[in-house]
Formats: structure tokens, sequence, C-alpha cells
């Protein structure tokens, strides 16, 4: 994914969003220019960061799906916050610095399950040693040396031990053979997945020991685990549980998999990655801003937020529980509506860390039928198939889909725009009777066309006529 070029990036996200091709091509820009930062050398590499951007468009229209398809394609740790959940420095609620212990989180996932990834070839063939023990118990070794209390003791017990140990002998390496013999077989039959359905006992992590938490006030980003405090020292405990074999499977295999992987590596690569790669996309920005310069009363704390978010922007030392990550190089993307304040009002400082503006457009009707029916997760077909699950294959025609996409357009426009949300309002109404009656219906096939899509929604659009006229 470093190599794509930005008009590949843009490509990729039209598969998922339609339109808004500035705000695709400033994000795709900005993926690019982390690739160029990697190439350069060391010194120089440190002065650049990254351009942050800010989206102003109404709800509905792609801002925060851009972001997120964004940090999907590279694979990057992605987090989006709210800007109204966040408090000044002072007051009971989350601080700001939580966005960035969040992405700390995210990025430990990501380079974690990278990790399991890479170990669950080795891990199988360890979980299917553990079955084995648990279906064919391994022989425990004779212990030797136990009733020997004096000399005398001990020259009749080496005495006795010379005449009884070729007889021993024999006896373990016919046993041995037996149990070889029978664990082979088992193991074929495992192969085959013969004994799936086979219930046996395996020891498994308890992971209730983690329920130990130690609040230290301050709300959920101070709760600590006490097993955290006292790491390794705290050995894991371990639990009996009764499972069939192909669930055993799983669990070993997990278990396994999370024995084999270097958390130490796991959690230096997690913040490097989180360092260079991170996005941060902080959304509702402009319920922060102070309108038309008015100060009173909640402004005074919306004005502390932005001043307590500002040095994250532009670049601090943050603390998480895995080690300070750096906030230099982490790509911000801000997005609001703006429709009461505008970016001016923010204050200068943050304003000046977001330089690129970009302003989306509201969707028109044409832009409706493409999120219909062109898009990877159209929402056609993702009800076609949910419908065809219950052995109904559904059809829509092309005059149903522009019938669906101008009234999702009207409504919009007579109520509050919502953008692309209101589509799955009008699918949802459209479709309720077929998805409740279906079961009783004869029909494997049904096409639903323009007419079909006005007469299921003449009263809902004549409800939003009416709206007009009452005050």
């Amino acid at each position: 994914m470093n190599q794509m070029t930005p008009k590949e990036i843009v490509r990729e996200l039209d598969k998922y969003i339609i339109g808004q091709e500035k705000a695709k091509k400033s994000v795709a820009i900005a993926l690019r220019n982390r690739y160029r930062r990697s190439l350069l050398p060391e010194d120089i590499r440190e002065e650049i960061t990254p351009k942050n951007i800010l989206m102003m468009g109404p709800t509905g229209v792609g801002k925060t799906e851009i972001a997120r398809r964004l940090a999907k394609l590279v694979d990057a740790p992605f987090v989006k916050v709210e800007a109204t959940k966040f408090t000044e420095v002072g007051y009971v609620g989350r601080d700001v610095d939580s966005m960035v212990r969040d992405l700390a989180e995210a990025s430990i996932r990501i380079t974690k399950h990278k990790k399991l990834q890479e170990k669950y070839s080795i891990a199988e063939v360890l979980a299917e040693e553990k079955i084995l023990d648990a279906i064919i118990p391994p022989k425990k070794k004779p212990s030797t040396g136990g009733g020997i209390k004096s000399p005398f003791d001990f020259f009749g017990a080496m005495q006795q031990s010379q005449q009884t140990q070729p007889a021993k002998e024999e006896d373990n390496k016919n046993g041995n053979m037996d149990a070889e013999l029978a664990r082979e077989q088992v193991r074929q039959q495992l192969q085959a997945g013969v004994l799936e359905d086979q219930l046996i006992e395996i020891e498994v992590n308890d992971n209730s020991s983690n329920m130990n938490m130690l609040d230290l006030g301050g709300g959920m980003d101070m709760s600590i685990s006490l097993g955290s405090i006292f790491g390794d020292s705290m050995p894991q405990k371990k639990k009996k549980k009764k499972v069939y074999v192909k669930e055993a499977r799983k669990i070993l295999k997990e278990q396994e998999a999370q024995n084999l992987i270097d958390m130490d590596q796991v959690t230096s690569e997690a913040m490097e990655n989180a360092e260079q790669n991170g996005i941060i996309f902080i959304d509702e920005i402009d319920k922060i801003a102070s309108a038309s310069g008015f100060r009173s009363g909640a402004d005074v704390s919306r004005e502390g937020v932005q001043r307590d978010i500002l040095p994250i922007v532009e670049g601090s030392v943050v603390n998480t529980k895995y080690g300070p990550l750096k906030t230099d190089h982490i790509l911000f993307i801000g997005a609001g509506a703006f429709h009461v304040a505008k970016p001016t009002d923010l204050i200068p400082e943050l304003q000046g860390r977001f330089p690129i503006r970009v302003e989306l457009e509201n969707l028109t009707e044409e832009v409706f039928v493409q999120i219909l029916t062109k898009t990877e997760n159209a929402l056609i077909k993702q009800h076609k198939l949910l419908l065809e699950t219950e052995g109904i294959d559904v059809n829509f025609t092309d005059d149903a889909v522009k019938e669906i996409a101008k009234t999702a357009f009207l409504m919009n426009e007579q109520s509050e725009n919502i953008g692309a949300r209101r589509l799955h309002t009008v699918m949802e109404n459209l479709l309720e009777e077929l998805s409740y009656n279906i079961s009783d219906m004869e029909e494997t096939e049904l096409t639903i066309d323009a007419e079909y899509v006005k007469d299921k929604l003449k009263d809902y659009s004549r409800i939003n006529e009416v709206e007009k006229y009452i005050l």
C-alpha cells in the first residue's frame, strides 16, 4: 500500500465513497507524503510534520467514512473521537490525552494481531499435541529413591533394582511402543476430522483473575488491573474446561499463539507504528468553537478544550501504559458541520494547525443512486443478501432505485439534512412489511419497481408534506 500513488488511493476510496473528490484528493496526498517522508534521511525526516486536514460539511456526506477507509487501506492505527466528550483540565470527564492513549491501544491490537497470524502455524501443531494429551494422557515417569532412609537401605535398594531393571526396561519399552502406536492412530483421526465432536477436558487460562481492577478515580482512563502492576510475578491461573475437540482447537491455538509472541517486541513496534502512521479523527470539532465571538458560561470550557487539544496537535509527549508516545507525526483530521460556528471561530493557534481545509458537498439525487448501487457495500446489495437468507430473491428495477433516491433527497430537503443516512431510513421503511411477512410468502422471486416504492412510501411522504404547514 505504501507504493500506491495518490490517484490509486483515490480509486480505492471510490469503491466506498461516491463524490467528494476534493476531500479524497487531500487525504490521498497526505498519505503519499508519509511514504515520501520515510524515504528521506533521518535528520530531515524529523523536521517534516504532516499537514493536518479540516473537513467541513453537513452530517452524512462521508467525512468519517473517508478517514476510516483511509486507515483501513494502509492498516494504520486509527481512532475516532468526538470533541464534545472532552472537558477542560480541572473538570470531571475525559481529558484530551485519552485520544492518544486510545491510539496506542489501537496500535497494540493491530501489531498483536499481525504477530498472532505469524505464529498460528506453529500454534496449530502445539494445540494438536495438547488435544492428544487430553485424549491419551502421557505416561508419568516412575519415581526413584522414594523409601531410602539409611545407607543399608540404599545398598538393598540398589541390589533389588539391579535384579528388576531388565524386566522394567522391557515392560517400559513395550508400553511406550503401544502408547506411541495409539497416539499416532489418534493423531491421524484428528487430522481426518473424525474426532471433532468428542468431548475432552483441557486446561485454559483463567481470565477472571484480570477482574481485580484498582480504580484510581477520574473515570475509565484511570482504572488499571492489579496484574499490570505486578507484571509476570503473578502466575497465570489455569482452570479445567470440558469442550468438544473442534472448540478445543480454536481455544488452544489462540492460547499457544499468545504464549509464542514477544509482548516487548509487540509494544515497541506498536508504539513506533502509532507515532509514524497513526491517524486521529476529531469529529464535531465545530461544537467546541464559540460562535460569533460570544463568550460566556460553557463557552469558557470550550476554549479550554481547544487549548488542551492544541499541544497534542502541535506535537508533544503523552504518557501511556505502554510508555511515552510522541504526537509530532500523527495525522489529525478534524471534521464538523460548521452550521452555527465557522472555522475562524476556533482559536487562531488551532486554526494554524489545520492548514488544509476541505469543504464537502451536499449529496444530490444522482449521488444517492450511485451510493445505492455502485459502492462495494451498496445498500441494495446488503438488503438483497439479507432477504436471500430467507429464500427470497429480490430484484430492484432502475426506476425503483431512482424513486428511492428521489424520496431520500426530498426528505433531506423538507426536514433535517442527514445526508446518506437518510437512505437507511427509506430502505427500512420500504422493506419493513416484506421483512415482517417473508416467512409466510410462497413466492421465491420478487421484483420491486417504482410503483411499489411509491405505494409503500406514500404515507411517509405525506407526513413530511404536512409538517411544513404545522407551526
